[in-house]
């Protein structure tokens, strides 16, 4: 018999939703890029929200605005990715492991690799900004926790959206205000990083689950052949 070694880290339930959502963020990402790509300063939605400065915020939500940046920052990153990773582990769902480490490799790559080809910058040529990926990182990373206490709980469609939007939303508003205040984004770079995640994460949760039962399939169909 062939059958899953481990839950799915994309529950069925979520599937539909989730992609339509991931595509929705996508084409935010893209139409983003194509307004902001080459700019240099605040557009007028940035202007209307807040006039990105390094003194938007002061002590003590200042020292708040660094504690929240660090955790996107290559050591606190670094952190939150080892101890998501143990907890999959400890919980027996190496699947969500694997996710996890794929999910923000791509997701971080994703920004990376979009700053380079948008090209938008704040406070000098050599400062990239569109998207954030400091808010990329952070909502992907509270996206593919929320999935796994989706499975984990099993809650149904309407229990399982609410909780990874929510938890989207929270880790997005976050890490963003702490970017926006600190002046390192503009609040649309801080929409592009979050809708990158978005797009990101529910097609590599997809990707995992293919991979997974395939080998699945291939170990259970080499054990069939297998003299008895």
């Amino acid at each position: 018999m062939t059958g899953r070694p481990a839950p799915a880290v994309l529950p069925p339930s979520l599937r539909v939703w989730l992609g339509l959502i991931a595509a929705l963020a996508a084409l935010v990402v893209v139409v983003l890029g194509v307004l902001y790509a080459g700019h240099s300063e605040p557009g007028r939605v940035d202007r209307w929200i807040i006039q990105p400065t390094a003194d938007s915020v002061r002590p003590p939500w200042r020292y708040v605005a660094l504690a929240t940046d660090f955790l996107g920052e290559p050591v606190g990153a670094a952190a939150l990715v080892v101890a998501a990773v143990t907890g999959c582990l400890l919980l027996r769902r190496p699947r969500a492991a694997v996710l996890v480490v794929a999910g923000v490799s791509l997701t971080v790559g994703a920004s990376t690799l979009l700053k380079s080809l948008v090209g938008r910058t704040i406070h000098g040529d050599d400062n990239l900004s569109y998207p954030s990926g400091h808010t990329a990182f952070f909502t992907a990373l509270a996206l593919m926790v929320a999935l796994l206490a989706t499975g984990r709980l099993c809650l149904g469609r309407t229990a399982g959206m609410l909780l990874v939007l929510a938890a989207a939303l929270a880790a997005g508003a976050a890490m963003g205000w702490a970017q926006v205040a600190l002046g390192a984004h503009y609040p649309t770079d801080v929409l592009g990083g979050w809708c990158t995640a978005l797009a990101v994460i529910p097609a590599t949760a997809w990707l995992v689950d293919r991979m997974a039962d395939w080998l699945v399939d291939r170990v259970a169909d080499a054990g069939r052949r297998q003299p008895r």
